[in-house]
């Protein structure tokens, strides 16, 4: 008996552009939450250059608008396929964080397996409320790390170190062409975000 299945599709877009420039999506009819096609969209600016923006999107595979949504555009387009992933239900994140890292030729296999040992310690360690880690299809040399904490609940443990890599980059950085980019969140203006939170709930 044949059945169909749900596939979600990430993507990630990077861009030189002031972040207005890659508005979120209006949401249909008014209704709260991402686009009925989009599970989960946010936009992030680099902590180096203000004017560097990404954008962070899961998609369903079925729907038709994804391959719209697929096509090159301005900016570097990535699919991203997923290396390690972590959610807690429900999520509860004060602090979202994106970074990405550039491996060194032929080092590719190793910053990946360095960046999911830090993952597993970290779902132990910091109880983080997500963490992704995943490679970009069209560029393998690139790796992409998602962290969003409850900042209130990593203090309350002594570990408000959530998002840092200090103790892996001393072994991780002669295995990549440039340091690492880190990206903070940057929600739409208008968004309205719930009390209690600084992170959309369809931001991961």
């Amino acid at each position: 008996m044949l059945t169909s299945r749900s596939f979600w599709i990430r993507t990630l877009r990077l861009a030189d552009a002031p972040a207005s420039a890659l508005a979120l999506d209006e949401r249909p009819f008014g209704a709260p939450g991402p686009p009925a096609y989009v599970h989960a969209r946010s936009r992030f600016r680099s902590l180096r250059d203000p004017e560097r923006v990404a954008v962070y999107a899961v998609h369903g595979a079925h729907d038709s608008l994804v391959l719209e949504a697929l096509r090159p555009g301005e900016g570097d387009e990535h699919t991203l396929g997923v290396v390690r992933e972590f959610r807690r239900v429900p999520l509860e994140a004060t602090a979202l964080a994106l970074a990405l890292f550039t491996a060194r030729p032929g080092g590719t296999a190793a910053v990946l397996a360095a960046l999911a040992h830090f993952v597993e310690r970290a779902v132990s360690r910091y109880q983080p409320a997500y963490v992704l880690l995943a490679h970009s299809r069209e560029q393998p040399r690139l790796s992409v790390l998602l962290l969003g904490v409850d900042e209130v609940a990593a203090l309350g443990a002594a570990v408000p170190e959530a998002f840092s890599l200090e103790a892996l980059l001393p072994d991780l950085a002669p295995r990549l062409a440039a340091s690492p980019e880190w990206f903070t969140y940057a929600p739409d203006a208008g968004a309205d975000e719930p009390v209690g939170t600084l992170v959309s709930p369809y931001a991961v």
